[in-house]
């Protein structure tokens, strides 16, 4: 029965058989391309069967009148077995050609395999289907490839530019590059044509890849993307230059933004009379990051020089005397007093000019050695640190969370709330602190009682931004009334 309907009609059952299978290959799913290549072949397998069981040759052109009845349905056989004789072969490629690790080279050369079996495909059929005489075409299309060539051929260059690119692999998808042109950015596409960049300004720049290869690039992905900085500064030279240099290497040290590993370096650039020059060199994590990371050094380095008595250089443009130049006799270096601190601590925001004044009498100087542990984590600290000098790490467990500099303050939470700490807080360098405790802070809210509400939601602020998805102690989890509470308690009269 079946092989009376396959072979009693043979031209009809190939042309029927031939498109189910087109159909059947666009119905399936291109995530399975196992499954695709094996219905492929059933039905590959099934027409030639027929073709072999029928006498016809696909392979050869067998002359027919225009006028037959069944020339079209010849024309239509032959043509879908050469059309599924080639999705079988590409079903073999797209699957079995890969280069390991190398995705992007593999769809390449795919892609070119596939162009020539359809190709090879077409020029079967015009030969074997349709009888074109095909060294006859071939010589023809060599003057129209040369019309089309001269007419194409900036686009052919960034065809060819996209291959060269592609398999010599400067840089792909994700990478950050630097053209010698100036243009900057990360790759984000690369096709055939062009290449598209997002610059820092977050733009798009589509660059054609035929002038893409003519560039100098700069991959400053590889080998990682950790990305060298480097920041020079001028140090009025009245301190020894080792002196600065070790002052300048923790600011380096304290610095939340940059890598640690390799270290950061403080090179020694130049001396004279007017400065010293520095060179400061440190990595940061991204090309993306270097504006964050260059803010943060600057603020460290200025915040270490006003902590360490340093005066930054007279600019060499700038008319002075001679006289008039800072040394290490007559330099009247800054001063850090507790004062200065307490204005610069948002919990005070709130307090008066003299009400600040009378918290600063109150201060106690205190000193960290190297090593030492100020407060672990989960302890109450019930005084409020201000760091005069030197660097302190905050570590949760095992990871380190941040740095703090001269400026920076802890123990708040403890103070004003009862809070427990989040971080151990441990001295990187010598450290030297001044400290107001609850007995200093206490004759504040006992004048001025609102001003517990203010600190109250102060706090709360504080503790929602600085949660930011971690897992924090559940006391810092609480309103600005839950404080407030808290304060009225633990400075009740």
């Amino acid at each position: 029965m079946i092989h009376d309907v396959l072979f009693g009609k043979p031209l009809i059952s190939l042309v029927t058989v031939g498109f189910a299978g087109i159909v059947v290959w666009f119905l399936l799913s291109r995530q399975r391309p196992t499954t695709r290549l094996v219905v492929q072949i059933l039905f590959f397998g099934m027409m030639t069967l027929i073709i072999v069981g029928s006498g016809i040759e696909p392979h050869r052109f067998q002359g027919y009148q225009s006028e037959d009845p069944q020339a079209l349905l010849v024309v239509l056989a032959k043509s879908l077995w050469w059309v599924h004789l080639a999705w079988a072969v590409i079903g073999f490629i797209r699957l079995y050609l890969v280069l390991e690790g190398n995705p992007r080279e593999a769809r390449l050369l795919q892609d070119l395999v596939v162009g020539v079996v359809y190709i090879g495909m077409a020029l079967s059929i015009l030969a074997f289907v349709f009888g074109v005489p095909i060294g006859t075409l071939v010589a023809t299309s060599g003057v129209v490839a040369i019309i089309l060539g001269l007419a194409l051929q900036s686009t052919l260059a960034d065809v060819f530019s996209g291959i060269a690119l592609t398999l010599g692999r400067p840089y792909v998808i994700g990478d950050w590059i630097l053209l010698s042109d100036g243009t900057e950015g990360r790759v984000v596409e690369s096709n055939w044509r062009a290449t598209h960049i997002l610059t820092g300004a977050h733009n798009v720049i589509v660059l054609p890849n035929s002038f893409l290869a003519k560039l100098a690039l700069t991959n400053i992905s590889r080998p990682d993307e950790t990305h060298l900085q480097t920041l020079p500064i001028h140090i009025a030279p009245t301190r020894m230059p080792a002196s600065i240099r070790e002052i300048m290497l923790t600011a380096l040290t304290s610095c939340n933004s940059i890598v640690r590993e390799p270290p950061p370096v403080v090179a020694l650039k130049g001396l004279d009379a007017t400065s010293l020059e520095i060179e400061l060199q440190f990595r940061v994590s991204s090309p993306s990051q270097r504006i964050s990371a260059r803010n943060e050094v600057l603020d460290l380095v200025y915040r270490h020089c006003k902590s360490a008595g340093l005066l930054l250089a007279i600019p060499p443009a700038a008319t002075v005397l001679t006289s008039e130049l800072p040394t290490e006799e007559n330099a009247q270096p800054p001063s850090v007093t507790p004062l200065a601190l307490i204005d610069a601590i948002p919990v005070f925001a709130t307090l008066t000019s003299d009400e600040k004044a009378k918290l600063a009498e109150t201060t106690a100087v205190r000193q960290f050695r190297k090593g030492d542990v100020i407060v672990r984590e989960a302890e109450m600290l019930p005084s409020l640190m201000m760091v005069r000098a030197g660097t302190i790490a905050a570590r949760r467990g095992d990871e380190e969370r941040g740095r703090l500099a001269p400026g920076d303050f802890f123990g708040e939470t403890g103070l004003l709330a009862g809070m427990q700490e989040v971080c151990t807080l441990e001295a990187l360098t010598p450290v030297t602190v001044y400290e107001i405790d609850q007995e200093a802070f206490a004759p504040l809210l006992t004048e001025r009682p609102p001003l517990a509400q203010e600190i109250a939601e102060v706090l709360a602020g504080r503790a929602e931004r600085f949660r930011d998805g971690a897992a924090l102690p559940p006391e810092h989890a609480r309103s600005a009334h839950a404080i407030l509470k808290t304060i009225r308690t633990i400075f009740r009269p």
